[in-house]
């Protein structure tokens, strides 16, 4: 990821970071959980990629791990679509946390193409230079590691499919679990049941989801 933080582009992002920051504006996830997926799950160990568009916009919400939310924070619609499609599709109950380390803790990077956003703004950061940054982490993913499964939901992370080698790794696509496109194909997807198949297939682990 090395190269990534020298593009201009990135230089310019921190500085419309710090600039908004300096004007108040209020911004999630908290700035020592902005690279947070990459903590809990090392590039080296990606087995599964799932693309999230940016975080959560509500207070408590984003903790820098797409989907996501910290212990005792209610389930946002998508996730709670997500959890619901696992019990369907894997006869996994609801848990009790929205807090999705433990899938990340095996192999599961959850990785938003932005990774700020501005609070009660969703996109508010888009173009603003985490593009190319997250671009080049699926890219590197793509060449360096495999095979890998990206669970790519969404038109906007759909887009995102000619940066992977599908070859080499297996993408699964999907509607947003969001309750405005859910209904268009994300019940009954079965992404989970498929991902867990394949690793399998591959000689590697499945997801315990």
């Amino acid at each position: 990821m090395a190269p990534a933080f020298k593009y201009s582009s990135f230089v310019q992002l921190e500085q419309r970071l710090a600039a908004a920051q300096a004007a108040g504006e209020i911004i999630y996830p908290a700035a020592k959980d902005i690279f947070k997926a990459f903590a809990c799950c090392a590039l080296k160990d990606v087995k599964v990629v799932i693309l999230g568009q940016d975080p959560y916009h509500g207070p408590g919400q984003a903790h820098g791990l797409s989907f996501s939310v910290p212990d005792g924070v209610a389930f946002p619609p998508s996730l709670s679509n997500i959890f619901k499609e696992l019990e369907s599709d894997l006869s996994i109950a609801s848990p009790a946390s929205g807090n999705l380390e433990r899938w990340a803790s095996q192999g599961v990077l959850l990785l938003n193409s932005i990774l700020t956003v501005k609070a009660h703004a969703a996109g508010s950061h888009r173009q603003w230079g985490w593009e190319d940054f997250t671009d080049g982490v699926l890219k590197t993913i793509s060449a360096q590691q495999g095979p890998v499964v990206f669970m790519l939901w969404g038109n906007y992370a759909i887009q995102k499919a000619p940066f992977i080698d599908q070859s080499k790794h297996l993408i699964l696509t999907a509607p947003h679990p969001s309750p405005l496109s859910a209904y268009k194909g994300w019940w009954g997807s079965k992404h989970f049941s498929q991902t867990n198949k394949w690793l399998i297939n591959q000689g590697q682990t499945a997801i315990v989801w």
